[in-house]
């Protein structure tokens, strides 16, 4: 999952980079679909894996502003520094465990396991690109690929997520 996660992660900065130079009128704009624009749509897309993964660690959820994250170069930077805490919170749990670990988010009633979160975030995120990619192309931008192959995420993922205590499998 972890290698999904990456996926995510590359997928999200390559879309950054796309939209990096068009302006905050075609960032903003209501797109009349998902969370309405392209701003909301990523910053959503990062409140949701974090506020996740939060809650899988075991920690407090910390709620963001939207109004502070109104341009691409800020939700890069947010994406970016949450990151190392995400990644730090996944290395720490025992992804073989996962299907038997259950637990309930405070913003809900109903418990699942920490396996069907994760996949959760993890599909969560490839719906809303294809929202930004439709976007992008209506923008007379070329759409990220969606390829999961051929990104050498195995190897990719053994370097982000090793540490010298634990081993390198996902």
């Amino acid at each position: 999952m972890r290698s999904l996660i990456l996926y995510n992660w590359e997928v999200r900065d390559a879309y950054f980079q796309a939209f990096e130079a068009l302006p905050v009128e075609e960032l903003t704009k209501d797109r009349q679909a998902g969370l309405g624009s392209i701003v909301k749509t990523l910053f959503h897309i990062i409140d949701v894996e974090y506020s996740w993964v939060c809650v899988i660690a075991g920690k407090p959820d910390m709620e963001f502003d939207s109004a502070a994250y109104g341009d691409i170069q800020s939700l890069a930077a947010l994406s970016n520094q949450l990151r190392a805490e995400i990644r730090n919170d996944l290395l720490a749990l025992q992804m073989e465990n996962l299907e038997y670990e259950y637990i309930t988010a405070p913003w809900m009633t109903q418990t699942f396991s920490k396996a069907e979160i994760l996949k959760h975030l993890i599909v969560h995120e490839v719906h809303h690109v294809g929202q930004l990619s439709i976007w992008a192309r209506e923008l007379g931008i070329e759409p990220v690929s969606a390829n999961f192959i051929g990104k050498d995420l195995f190897n990719k993922t053994k370097a982000a997520f090793s540490t010298e205590d634990e081993p390198t499998n996902m």
